[in-house]
């Protein structure tokens, strides 16, 4: 799937170095709300984990020039009578602030509700992220609570606000 600027795609262990270099130029802008694979070994695990039925990993790239410009995962994917799964996604700090994330998420989206036959996305963001909380509004996601201890990242338990979106309010 593709947008005007970007397209989403599926890892592969080809992609391996070039998500690393992302990772570790991006490491400061990600702190502390995402800690990406940061060696060869978690990287392969991480695109392992992508064939895995109850995960999802996509890469957004460049159209121009197929460079990974972020990622968007979908995980605990359920299926039957809840359809649901959390996306979670984060940007190369060289492409922040272009509005590609927004183009690449919407694909990823599209691609949940689409493909995967999903209901429901959920995406749990800590309330100082206002970039990742301004993406999901823009996207039509609606706030539905807020979560106390939430995720432990960097060693942390983290707060969240929790945001939802059916695939009723998509488009």
């Amino acid at each position: 799937m593709m947008s005007v600027r970007v397209l989403i795609r599926k890892p592969t262990p080809a992609d391996c170095q070039e998500l690393l270099a992302l990772h570790h130029r991006s490491q400061e802008f990600h702190h502390p709300w995402v800690t990406p694979p940061l060696n060869e070994r978690d990287c392969q695990d991480y695109i392992d984990r992508c064939h895995q039925a109850d995960f999802e990993g996509l890469l957004i790239c460049h159209v121009a020039n197929d460079r990974i410009i972020g990622v968007a995962n979908f995980s605990q994917i359920f299926y039957r009578s809840f359809q649901n799964a959390y996306l979670g996604y984060y940007a190369d700090v060289d492409f922040a602030g272009q509005g590609l994330m927004s183009e690449g998420v919407r694909l990823a989206i599209d691609y949940a509700f689409g493909i995967l036959k999903l209901h429901r996305i959920e995406a749990n963001i800590q309330p100082e992220n206002r970039a990742s909380i301004d993406l999901v509004k823009r996207l039509n996601f609606t706030r539905e609570g807020f979560s106390r201890r939430y995720l432990k990242i960097d060693g942390e338990w983290r707060d969240h606000e929790r945001y939802a979106l059916t695939v009723e309010d998509w488009h």
